[in-house]
């Protein structure tokens, strides 16, 4: 039996029959809705249940049982039709050899009964697959992969059920992987669907036209007004010559309207274009120039947060943008103004920041100035800055004390970085796979007592790796920092390290840990380790599915002004994890080994 095609054959009828019970209210509609009494009953008869009542509800019976003037003769024509119909409904859930018995008889009431027998015989199964490829990707070096992916793909592998739902889902799923990268015309050129009903078997085929490549070329903008017209495709990412990507112009559209220029955005191509240089069509709706945004937040590190931050996107009728914000907190409140100017042509952005900020761990006030000038470019998977930066900072002791000793970070100095991120997780809002890795190194002089020159280096590596099955990861953590300089250098504490807290060493207080200076002061030190193991599973997925997932942690992590000086502090603890649309929210419970101390833990997002 050849089922060429989008369809099945014997299971062609069974859509209309559908469609007409639903549409003349029949029995198989609500049976909450006012029905006439029927002419005739219909009695299906089966040992399997879904098939009974798949049949019950939409054999084409149903729609004639509302003809009460229905004589004997038509109803005789219309029952010997019933076979072939019930045969393609059964067709469409596999079975392709039934056998089937269709009869009338008369109850002892008087009422007509259609009863129809069925038994439906071996369900048919997938034994040999066939997917072929012409056009470009039958033959391009650069397609080998989505070659792979769409023959992986493949839905209705050997040994699976054959039935229309699964052949359609199966073709149509092939076709989307192949219109979705490189070939935005492409189409099935040819499909078969062989069956043998007797041995309850099928094999199948299909033929995937490619057609030409596309690559994406000059660009027109809809809705530009405000901003410059040029701004859309500089802020997609989006470069002449690129493969066509559905899921990347998904990707810019999104970049757009996270952009704070665009309230949103369409971006797609002229299929009916040339293929080597496609025009791209973006479509905006600008967003207001200025805007003012006012947040509430917790966390046990700082305890309750107010934020209010203005952005101005033509700042004094220039191109650039200013973003203010102002964060009152306990532990540490800051003010900050940045200012960033449109993306050039090669993708770099210059940008100027001043912020003044307040730390204080309970002993110690840490009152710093930054200001930074430099220029930044942001991709899909990576972030570069290049920037001059210089800091002050003055120690004092939190009930306003003068601390003298330098060793606190009293002190200032500017310095020269290049930093850099790569971010290569499978999401950057709830990532379950991927690793990101972060590199910022510099060096520069001291500004207050005698002058020295530095260095400094930090970096960070985050890793997921999924293990067993369920959901379940493992995430890695290790981050480190060292400073090169003289021992008299008087340092600014906002170059020096210290940690502890919600996101770095769970079970220790906030920036506890550090260089223990007597007076349960602790200070900033010149060198820095930290690490973690922490194992991520899903929970409670029948009831809360997706939402809920439990954890166990091992944090580490050392502040020393000497390689010899490592001084472990472990933190161990477990916690639950909520998963929200912006991010995981995590309460966590940790217990310190080295101070002894339990600890609540509270975080909201990921961040990278």
């Amino acid at each position: 039996m050849a089922l060429p095609g989008c369809s099945l054959l014997p299971g062609s009828k069974a859509d209309d029959a559908n469609g007409a019970a639903t549409a003349n209210g029949g029995p198989g509609a609500d049976s909450g809705s006012t029905q006439p009494e029927s002419a005739f009953d219909i009695v299906v008869q089966s040992e399997n249940d879904a098939l009974r009542a798949l049949v019950q509800k939409h054999n084409n019976l149903q729609r004639y049982r509302v003809i009460s003037d229905l004589d004997a003769t038509e109803l005789k024509r219309l029952t010997a039709l019933t076979e072939d119909d019930v045969r393609g409904l059964l067709a469409t859930q596999g079975y392709f050899n039934p056998d089937i018995t269709v009869s009338t008889r008369t109850d002892d009431d008087g009422r007509t009964a259609v009863v129809i027998n069925m038994k439906p015989g071996e369900r048919t199964h997938v034994t040999d697959v066939d997917i072929r490829f012409s056009g470009d990707i039958a033959s391009s070096v650069e397609a080998a992969g989505q070659r792979r992916e769409i023959t992986d793909g493949w839905t209705l592998k050997q040994g699976r059920t054959f039935t229309q739902d699964t052949w359609s889902e199966a073709k149509n799923n092939a076709l989307r992987q192949l219109v979705s990268r490189r070939y935005a015309k492409g189409r099935i050129g040819s499909s078969r669907a062989d069956v043998d009903a007797a041995g309850a078997s099928a094999s199948v085929a299909i033929e995937l036209d490619s057609g030409p490549p596309y690559h994406l070329g000059p660009a027109t903008v809809r809705g530009a007004e405000r901003y410059p017209a040029e701004l859309p495709e500089r802020l997609s990412w989006l470069q002449p010559g690129d493969v066509y990507d559905q899921k990347e112009l998904i990707d810019a559209q999104q970049r757009l309207a996270g952009s704070g220029y665009y309230d949103s955005a369409w971006i797609n191509i002229d299929p009916d274009g040339d293929p080597a240089a496609v025009p791209v069509r973006y479509v905006v709706t600008e967003a207001k120039q200025k805007k003012l945004k006012l947040g509430v937040g917790f966390s046990t590190d700082s305890g309750l947060r107010t934020t209010a931050e203005h952005r101005n996107n033509t700042f004094w009728g220039t191109s650039w943008r200013s973003d203010t914000t102002l964060q009152v907190e306990t532990k540490e409140p800051l003010a900050q103004v940045e200012f960033t100017s449109l993306p050039h042509a090669s993708g770099w952005s210059n940008a100027v920041l001043a912020r003044y900020m307040r730390q204080d761990d309970g002993l110690l006030n840490t009152l710093s100035k930054t200001g930074k000038i430099g220029i930044i470019k942001t991709r899909k998977k990576y972030d570069r800055n290049l920037y001059l930066q210089f800091d002050h900072a003055l120690v004092t002791g939190s009930g306003g004390a003068a601390v003298p000793d330098a060793l606190l970070g009293d002190g200032a100095a500017v310095s020269l970085h290049y930093a850099w991120t790569g971010r290569y997780f499978d999401s950057m809002v709830m990532p379950t796979r991927g690793y990101g890795l972060k590199v910022d190194v510099g060096g520069g002089m001291t500004l207050i007592g005698k002058k020295y020159p530095f260095a400094r280096l930090t970096g960070r590596w985050l890793g997921l790796l999924p293990v067993g099955k369920g959901g379940s990861r493992l995430q890695f953590n290790a981050e480190g920092g060292f400073i090169v300089a003289n021992g008299q250098a008087r340092l600014p504490g906002s170059y020096m390290f210290r940690t502890g807290g919600d996101t770095t060493v769970r079970g220790y207080g906030y920036r506890e840990i550090g260089i223990p200076l007597g007076n349960d002061i602790v200070g900033p030190g010149r060198y820095m380790e930290l690490g973690s193991l922490e194992w991520q599973r899903p929970v409670l997925q029948e009831r809360f599915p997706g939402m809920l997932e439990h954890i166990l942690f091992i944090d580490v992590g050392s502040v020393s002004n000497h390689t010899s000086d490592f001084n472990a502090h472990w933190g161990v603890g477990t916690g639950v994890r909520a998963i929200t649309p912006v991010g995981p929210m995590e309460l966590d419970l940790a217990y310190g080994l080295k101070n002894r101390d339990l600890r609540l833990h509270l975080n909201v997002g990921f961040t990278f």
